[in-house]
């Protein structure tokens, strides 16, 4: 059992050792109903004989009370309190105590005790008598009403500046006063104490009786004791430490006695109580509102903050703001040994970028720092940065992007810049040579401490290395991915608009700067990758496409889309990078990208593939293979502004169709065709009057139009000019034909029509316009709608074979010989540069690379079921006779340009020696000698001696 103990002296004990904490302590832990009884004893003890030293401890415990906080980890409260319900209580709920107590802040009701306290004012006002306790009883009061009645439920906190200028203060005016309980402490233990005194709070609030009483008594106080409290606060002494608290009590009284009125439903007699009290206060306020601001303070702000941070005290990370963005503080050796010390708490972006600031801006404001000392700081606060996730990494990259820009810190941190493009080349040294996915993460990391010194130098180099480093592009690729900030536009321009950092430093480092087809690849790869970055198969670090395909549109593409630009044939190949790296699907994306002008611009390129050859040399900066590109990103683009049912504006639509119609109308009629699916319901096809001629058009589609180089005769031109826009247009224009089978004569015209028209459309024809051509041509001998007649010139006898299964190869070759005799004759022949006699034959070569396919197929199979003889002498015999046919056609060739023709005809030989040593027919020694005699008649003909010399050797080795 607890002894008995004797109230008076355990009071008298408790203020003789001035320990109004530790009586509060014991008083909070004892049950409700005796922690009341207890306190009525003590205010009672007060209040009988009350001497000076009875009301300086009364005022000291009611001070006490309204900052205690319970404090669940201190064990020997803990058990006190435990033993003290168990054996004190005679209430129910105490009477079996739990077998282990939780401490409640709300079991003893606090509100009770300060209405004790209250009273136990009025009855010992009478022996206050020093202006000094007068000062802490107002403020008592004038606190008690402010936080355990008038501040709202959830009151914010005190900004952190504010917060710790009231802790300085104080702080300050008890290391002014030798008389102060707090004076002979340490610093640390005065910031815990200081704390307490300004960081009030109330989890409950004071029944409304006991808070009018306690206005009420306020404004008698205040009557009383005014003048004498003037008079205190107003004399030339150093102020108290009670004197600032009654100040600064009033003052926040003040300010919540408005927001009380405004926001209280009151009674007439209430609102009367509470408007005299508040105009009481502003008086008495309005004679001593000097007092808090002239207050004087010896500057120790920094080292309670430091105190606070290092001691991790309550609000220490906002403190840690406060550090870090004060520029006095910065590079004095208190400061530097907090960072060290303290180093774990400043691994935040938002910290490193606030150090950052504070460390550049006194790098350049003149003060006299040695370069060591501002070398050693940079590095502390880079070590935080370079210990931050990734995600927070980018964060800091950013903030130094928006406040420094491109350039990061480099002219901010000059002397520590010095060695950075050794360390850049060293670093990614290492990186390129020690590239994968395995690397990754230890790549990024270096990385990342170069990027925000100067994240333009570094990108620039990142983007020099993986043009120039063969394989390295996908790894540093997926090094910058790691960096999303690095989307940060130029100037302060919004995230939407602006070129990125990232895309500036690739063009500047990379265009026109490419030397060769594998750079170019590797270029084209790279830009893949940053739009996508490539899948990790083991990694898990997050990867964020850096670019997005409309900027690569908008910088890359758009201002060099021009015939006469020399980078105009890689704009188009990175347009279908983009293209292949966001589908336009949805199309959304492309329509920020001027799609109008843009298709015009296309037109524009398609248009002057009408007469490309006539172009000089030097001004052909897209082939003829770029056409298809062109072509195709010209379809996804029509397909894209076709306007969807949700159409949010058609009015500009149709008006922005209007435009690029008006402006087609000035280039050839076959590229406004091209755009038939954009200008469908609205306009109609114009073509040459004479199409009609020749195809049944439906005039609600189509209509005519006369061009001068159209004149009569030409509707088959035009036909096959139609023809090479797509697979689709191919077809629908074969279906609208109009040839009478019927008539022989009519059948021979259009046949030699053909072959004319196909010899002034094939020097222009992009390698996908051909095979639209090739598989027409192939399609127009299977309707029989196109006679090629096909002369034995090549033989000694008449083969008695059966070559039909071989009838369309065979026309097809002569077609190609008839149609090259009628382009190298004397009134063609001037047509074409070497350069495009050498598209010519590309193009040649693989049409005829696909007959020969074709060949070795049915060679395969039986011609008609149920015949057992197999086509190998057939088979001998075409190879025999395409083997003709290309050395006729290299013979009307410059010999320049023949190259893949006699590929073609060694591979002719090789397939025939293959083939020609499986023949087991009887008489197959006797027919392959009296080829290989024909064979080598021919091939001596051969004008290139090393050609014709190989060429005969093949043929000798049979």
């Amino acid at each position: 059992m607890i002894p008995t103990i004797n109230h008076t002296i355990l009071f008298e004990l408790l203020k003789s050792l001035e320990a109004s904490g530790l009586f509060i302590q014991l008083l909070m832990a004892l049950p409700s109903n005796i922690c009341r009884s207890e306190l009525e004893r003590f205010v009672e003890h007060v209040a009988s004989d009350t001497s000076l030293e009875d009301v300086t401890f009364f005022l000291d415990v009611w001070w006490e009370m309204m900052k205690h906080k319970v404090d669940p980890k201190d064990p020997l409260l803990t058990q006190f309190r435990t033993m003290a319900h168990k054996y004190l209580s005679s209430s129910d709920e105490f009477s079996h105590p739990p077998k282990r107590f939780k401490a409640d802040p709300d079991a003893c009701p606090i509100m009770s005790l300060l209405e004790v306290l209250l009273d136990g004012l009025k009855q010992i006002q009478n022996n206050i008598t020093a202006p000094s306790l007068k000062c802490c009883a107002v403020a008592n009061l004038a606190d008690m009403l402010t936080v355990f009645a008038l501040v709202e439920e959830d009151p914010q906190e005190l900004s952190i500046t504010v917060y710790l200028d009231k802790l300085a203060t104080v702080i300050s005016l008890w290391n002014s006063d030798a008389q102060n309980p707090y004076h002979q402490q340490g610093l640390a233990e005065k910031v815990k104490e200081a704390e307490r005194d300004v960081s009030l709070t109330s989890l409950a609030k004071l029944p409304n009786e006991t808070l009018f009483v306690g206005f009420g008594y306020l404004h008698s106080l205040l009557q009383q004791w005014g003048e004498e409290l003037q008079a205190t606060l107003n004399s030339s002494q150093r102020l108290s430490y009670g004197s600032y608290r009654l100040c600064d009590s009033l003052t926040s009284l003040n300010q919540n006695l408005k927001g009380y009125q405004d926001t209280k439903d009151l009674s007439k007699d209430e609102g009367q109580l509470v408007s005299e009290l508040a105009e009481c206060v502003k008086n008495f306020l309005r004679k001593t509102n000097t007092i808090l601001k002239d207050k004087s303070s010896e500057d120790i702000t920094a080292s309670i903050a430091m105190a606070i941070i290092g001691q991790k005290m309550d609000r220490h990370m906002e403190m840690c703001y406060i550090f870090a963005s004060e520029k006095k503080w910065a590079f004095s050796a208190e400061w530097l040994d907090c960072l060290v010390n303290n180093k774990a708490l400043f691994r935040e972006p938002g910290l490193v970028l606030q150090l950052l600031e504070t460390v550049t801006t006194i790098d350049t404001s003149g003060r006299e720092i040695s370069p060591t000392k501002a070398e050693e700081v940079t590095n502390l606060i880079l070590d935080c940065y370079s210990d931050l996730s990734l995600l927070d990494k980018n964060k800091v990259l950013s903030g130094i992007l928006s406040s420094w820009g491109w350039k990061g810190l480099s002219e901010k941190l000059a002397t520590y810049m010095e060695g950075f493009q050794e360390d850049l080349n060293m670093a990614f040294n290492q990186i390129t040579q020690s590239a994968s996915e395995q690397g990754l993460a230890k790549a990024i990391t270096s990385v990342s401490r170069l990027i925000v010194l100067h994240p333009e130098a570094t990108v620039k180099k990142m983007c020099s290395l993986a043009m120039v480093n063969l394989g390295a592009h996908r790894f540093l690729a997926q090094i910058l991915s790691a960096f999303p900030a690095l989307q940060f536009p130029e100037g302060q321009q919004e995230p939407s608009s602006g070129t990125s950092l990232l895309a500036s430093c690739l063009k500047e480092t990379v265009w026109g700067k490419l030397s060769s087809a594998k750079e170019e690849k590797q270029f084209l790869e790279f830009l893949g990758y940053l739009m996508n970055p490539p899948e990790q198969e083991t990694s898990t670090i997050p990867l964020t496409p850096l670019l997005a395909p409309e900027e690569v549109i908008k910088v890359f593409v758009l201002p060099y889309l021009m015939l006469h630009v020399e980078e105009v044939d890689l704009c188009l190949k990175i347009f279908v990078q983009a293209l292949e790296a966001k589908p336009c699907s949805d199309g959304s994306w492309l329509l920020s990208c001027s799609p109008f002008p843009l298709l015009f611009t296309l037109c524009q390129l398609l248009d002057s593939y009408t007469k490309y050859w006539q172009h000089p040399k030097a001004k052909r900066h897209l082939s003829l293979e770029s056409k298809d590109m062109v072509i195709s990103i010209l379809e996804q683009l029509s397909e894209v502004v076709l306007p969807k049912e949700e159409n949010p504006s058609p009015e500009n639509w149709t008006k922005s169709l209007s435009w690029l119609h008006r402006k087609t109308e000035q280039l050839d009629w076959i590229v406004g065709l091209r755009l038939r699916t954009v200008f469908k319901g609205h306009f109609k096809c114009e073509v040459p009057a004479t199409l009609f001629e020749i195809c049944k058009l439906s005039e609600d589609d189509w209509t005519s139009q006369n061009h001068p180089a159209y004149g009569p005769g030409t509707g088959l031109l035009a036909w096959m000019e139609c023809c090479c826009i797509s697979a689709d247009t191919c077809e629908h224009m074969l279906s609208l034909l109009a040839v009478d089978t019927n008539n022989p004569e009519e059948v021979s015209f259009f046949s030699k029509g053909f072959l004319v028209a196909l010899v002034q459309v094939l020097p222009w024809c992009s390698p996908n316009e051909w095979k639209c051509l090739h598989q027409l041509t192939k399609s127009l001998l299977q309707k029989q709608l196109l006679h090629v007649p096909y002369s034995l010139e090549y033989v000694q006898f008449v083969p008695l074979l059966n070559l039909k299964p071989f009838a369309q190869e065979l026309q097809l070759s002569v077609l190609f010989l008839r149609g090259f005799q009628f382009l190298c004759s004397p009134s063609c022949s001037n047509w074409l540069p070497t350069e495009g006699w050498s598209h010519v034959v590309k193009l040649i070569c693989s049409s005829l690379t696909d007959l020969l396919d074709s060949v070795k197929v049915q060679s395969l199979c039986p011609w008609a079921q149920g015949q057992e003889k197999d086509l190998t002498q057939e088979t001998l015999f075409v190879y025999t006779q395409l083997f003709c046919h290309i050395l006729h056609i290299m013979a009307m060739l410059p010999e320049e340009v023949c190259e893949p023709l006699y590929v073609l005809a060694l591979e002719i030989l090789s397939y025939y020696d293959v083939l020609s040593k499986s023949d087991t027919s009887t008489n197959a020694l006797l027919r392959k000698a009296n080829e290989q005699h024909f064979l080598k008649s021919i091939a001596e003909n051969v004008g290139p001696r090393e050609q014709r010399k190989t060429l005969l050797q093949k043929i000798n080795n049979f």
